[in-house]
């Protein structure tokens, strides 16, 4: 049998450059190919050009690439939360910053809508992804808890982090079953539809 990662293309003349970005544009390749369950954190690291311990310097675990810069993005999250006038409506800033955050440049959508893909439909990537989200809803909650004068583990913190994740994951599903409809669109329709109560 070939080996699967010697197999794909590389760019004549130059050596393959190593970074996060370009791990993941291999990595991306081999599972929407072989499939995720299939592809190996070898197969990545010699489709990257480097070897498996350099692959970890990079991600914990091949749930991890698909994830991308997620913490990174998370931290960057905060600071949009922080940079909210105090008398915004709570649920008007949640909705400004959950579709901010969702925005990605236009040559980058359908890499996205690849990442989603994975995410949401491979069942390997579920446990993973729950932690994830767990991470996602602990900063809408801080924020959350910040301007309602509570705690992040109280109830209403808890409730409004955990609506707007499922209104999020649903836009999401949404989206990609309709790639003509721009995500941020569908999130800022859910999170407005959320504010009002769904009325």
């Amino acid at each position: 049998m070939a080996d699967k990662a010697a197999e794909l293309p590389v760019r004549p003349g130059r050596r393959r450059s190593t970074s996060q970005y370009e791990l993941e544009r291999v990595a991306f390749e081999l599972f929407e190919r072989d499939g995720f369950d299939a592809t190996t954190v070898d197969e990545i690291a010699k489709g990257a050009g480097i070897g498996r311990r350099t692959f970890f310097r990079y991600f914990e675990s091949k749930n991890d690439v698909v994830w991308g810069s997620f913490t990174e993005q998370l931290d960057q999250m905060r600071e949009q939360f922080r940079g909210r006038l105090a008398d915004e409506p709570l649920m008007q800033a949640v909705r400004a910053v959950v579709v901010e955050f969702n925005k990605v440049e236009p040559a980058e959508v359908d890499r996205h809508r690849r990442r989603m893909d994975l995410i949401l439909r491979v069942p390997a990537l579920q446990a993973h992804s729950t932690l994830r989200y767990g991470d996602w809803r602990a900063v809408v909650a801080e924020f959350a808890a910040e301007r309602l004068g509570e705690e992040p583990g109280a109830l209403r913190p808890q409730a409004i982090a955990h609506a707007a994740l499922g209104v999020a994951l649903a836009a999401y599903e949404y989206w990609l079953e309709h790639p003509d409809v721009p995500l941020c669109d569908v999130l800022d329709e859910g999170l407005a539809e959320l504010a009002h109560g769904f009325a």
